[in-house]
């Protein structure tokens, strides 16, 4: 049995909304889960990872705003108290990324650094 922890991340309702209407699309593979982490690259050091994965041995599952998600447990240092949106507007499309520990961030809006 899995344990789900209390989520250091947020998620808006809309981008609560655009997840669910991901994984309803025809053909998703439900043994997949969501993952937010975090990966060396970029503009400014390290890029969000937001996207469907296995879960591995080192992953912890969360709970947030009632979508649940997994995450490495290292990850939860560079990304407690961040929200992710989803935006769909004329000008911008796609999830966005709030981060209160990001020192730096760039134009794209998906690199950070700590």
């Amino acid at each position: 049995m899995e344990t789900i922890i209390a989520s250091p991340i947020n998620f808006t309702q809309s981008a609560i909304d655009e997840v669910k209407r991901l994984i309803n699309e025809d053909g998703f593979d439900a043994t997949q889960k969501l993952r937010v982490g975090v990966k060396g690259g970029g503009c400014s050091g390290m890029t969000y990872v937001l996207g469907f994965d296995a879960q591995l041995e080192d992953d912890e599952v969360y709970e947030a705003n009632g979508l649940e998600f997994i995450m490495n447990k290292s990850h939860g240092l560079y990304l407690a108290g961040m929200q992710i949106d989803w935006q769909d507007g004329l000008n911008s499309r796609g999830f966005t990324f709030t981060n209160p520990n990001a020192s730096k961030t760039c134009g794209c809006g998906t690199s950070f650094a700590v």
